[in-house]
């Protein structure tokens, strides 16, 4: 039997949890973050915790002062345990309760905690490389959400399905402004004479934890800048990877017509894979 945990209380996963008032169901009104635990660690965990708090401020959740990192640290733990799930892949929504668009029962948020085994205790990186494509059909706004994990997900869902029917492991998807924002699933780094290179969040990009941390630690062995990038700068780069929490750093092989290296992922990778 599978086991989650509903705000605080572990309960089987089969067990009916939300009404079909539930604003979460109704609206995406709310929240997630996805990340790994590994022998009762999670890394990253202050980054996650970060954007999660951020996310929640935007939403105009009021957080409760019990609700710290510690707090859900304490009880991811003990759902990987119960679930023997070590490595797990973990994922916290925080939603608002009942009621209609204006008016909710208050704006304390909910949360569901759940938790699936991971073959592997560290980031790896992928053999065989991702062939990736581009979603031109949805486009992602550059406003106050974009950055957010939110449970409105749906220009992702719909990008993941058209990479399915194309036979991609993931698509690209673009801002309203026609430059790359990220993927389906990860933010997106090129690498051209050396240099790395990744769009700004004020491209309309998920905040990645992944992301932030090659940013913030990787500096000094790599030259990395945030710039807006179009697809002619994904065509004529000489590597191109992929990052999230969940999988690391995964090197792409190929766009369009497109094959790329990836020595100097090699080497990034490596460094991940010490944290």
């Amino acid at each position: 039997m599978n086991y989650l945990c509903n705000n605080g209380k572990i309960t089987s996963a089969h067990n009916p949890i939300i009404t079909a008032d539930n604003r979460g169901f109704r609206y995406g009104d709310g929240i997630f973050e996805t990340m790994r635990c590994i022998d009762d660690t999670i890394p990253l965990a202050s980054y996650h915790f970060d954007r999660l708090y951020k996310g929640l401020k935007t939403l105009y959740f009021d957080i409760p002062h019990s609700y710290t990192s510690a707090y859900f640290i304490k009880q991811i733990i003990e759902l990987c345990k119960k679930n023997k799930h070590n490595p797990a892949r973990v994922r916290l929504m925080m939603y608002r309760g009942e009621g209609g668009v204006n008016d909710p029962q208050n704006h304390i948020p909910h949360y569901i905690i759940q938790s699936w085994v991971l073959p592997n205790k560290q980031w790896q990186l992928n053999e065989n490389g991702l062939v990736i494509g581009l979603c031109e059909e949805v486009k992602k706004s550059c406003d106050i959400l974009a950055n957010c994990k939110t449970n409105n997900y749906l220009p992702y869902l719909y990008a993941a399905h058209y990479a399915k029917q194309q036979q991609w492991n993931d698509a690209i998807i673009l801002n309203t402004n026609n430059r790359i924002c990220d993927t389906t699933i990860a933010n997106i780094f090129i690498i051209k004479n050396d240099q790395i290179y990744t769009p700004p969040l004020s491209e309309g990009c998920i905040e990645g934890v992944m992301r932030r941390y090659i940013i913030e630690n990787l500096f000094s062995l790599f030259s990395i800048t945030e710039k807006p990038l179009i697809i002619q700068d994904i065509e004529e780069a000489d590597e191109v990877f992929l990052t999230n929490a969940i999988r690391g750093i995964q090197w792409v092989k190929s766009f369009n017509s497109k094959i790329y290296k990836n020595s100097i992922i090699k080497t990034i990778s490596k460094r991940l894979s010490k944290i």
